[in-house]
């Protein structure tokens, strides 16, 4: 029975945060331990130009995910684990899905929508600021998973549209030239937290309240203080379940350090005597992942080899098919 190809993309803009590791990294390594699928990873830098234009920022924050995932613990042998552009089948597909794709699926798409409300609402023109990036991203997406024929793609809730557009994308391929794609389906787990951040809204880094993953543990201590909390005093019994400190404290603890923690809220614990369990706690897991990352950081080759070498393994998944795809749309030799 042939393997199960499940593909997550990493887009690379800005310094992985706790939410990143909660969210995201956490539970995909996790599931990348499962022998019975084929997971791929891949850094999507090609994505990163539609919201980033500092070219310094997004090779920085290209090397710190790529990091951040190989001292987490994802294994390059068990996976394959590369950069969007070093694949260059990737932007060719892109430009055949293009040439299929209705612009009326693209007008259709929620980032496109929005920005076209925005521009409505303010009196500017509806395509103000859209760039072809921003207006055709669902089709680069769509690209990075047909062509690994991935079957599942995990995914938050806002991304479910865009597994939606290349379902629709691979099948009217299928059907117009000739069956070469899977359907891809979205993998939503309700279950993953979604932390708040330092203001108590999703910790984001368009908000600029986020905690760095990889503090020190005297910066981790600095910023987990400047999480917004009440006025209660020490022994008044505090509300867990409003509670960003607990909120965090439950995404690192385990069902008895809830308990626990719950316990102490009612019981009146002073918000700084549970930032410091709180920065305990986190320091306690995330301590040995930044010992391995600082490593990394500090001899990017080894970095750069570990991508070079997944790229080289997913073209072997990609390049049989590509060469499949171009004779079937008619890019082929004059003589075989």
């Amino acid at each position: 029975m042939s393997k199960q190809r499940v593909l997550t993309g990493i887009t690379t803009t800005g310094t992985p945060h706790l939410g990143n590791y909660v969210g995201a990294i956490r539970p995909a390594i996790e599931a990348s331990k499962d022998d019975s699928n084929l997971s791929f990873y891949f850094l999507a830098d090609y994505h990163a130009l539609i919201k980033c234009g500092d070219p310094e920022m997004v090779h920085q924050s290209t090397k710190e995910i790529a990091a951040t995932w190989l001292a987490c613990g994802l294994d390059p042998e068990k996976v394959v684990f590369y950069r969007q552009s070093d694949v260059p089948e990737i932007p060719e597909l892109c430009w055949l899905l293009t040439c299929l794709t209705a612009k009326g699926l693209m007008n259709r798409a929620h980032a496109y929508k929005a920005a076209v409300d925005e521009n409505t609402e303010a009196g500017e023109d509806p395509d103000f600021g859209v760039n072809m990036g921003l207006y055709s991203y669902p089709i680069l997406m769509a690209a990075d998973i047909l062509l690994f024929n991935a079957n599942k793609v995990p995914v938050g809730r806002d991304q479910i549209q865009h597994i939606e557009m290349a379902r629709d994308i691979a099948g009217r391929f299928n059907h117009h030239y000739s069956n070469k794609f899977v359907l891809p389906e979205a993998v939503v787990d309700d279950n993953v937290a979604v932390l708040q951040g330092l203001d108590g809204r999703k910790m984001s880094k368009s908000y600029g309240n986020t905690i760095p993953l990889f503090l020190p543990t005297k910066k981790l201590q600095k910023h987990i203080n400047k999480i917004k909390t009440n006025l209660l005093e020490p022994g008044e019994a505090k509300d867990p379940d409003t509670s960003t400190v607990f909120q965090v404290w439950q995404a690192f603890a385990t069902p008895e350090q809830v308990e626990e923690m719950r316990a102490k809220f009612q019981d009146g614990i002073g918000w700084g005597d549970a930032k410091k369990e709180l920065c305990a706690l986190v320091d306690a897991e995330i301590a040995p992942a930044r010992e391995k990352y600082e490593e990394l950081m500090g001899n990017p080759a080894v970095i750069e080899q570990a991508l070079l070498e997944g790229a080289e393994k997913a073209r072997s998944y990609a390049t049989d098919l590509m060469k499949e795809l171009r004779d079937a749309v008619g890019i082929r030799k004059i003589i075989k």
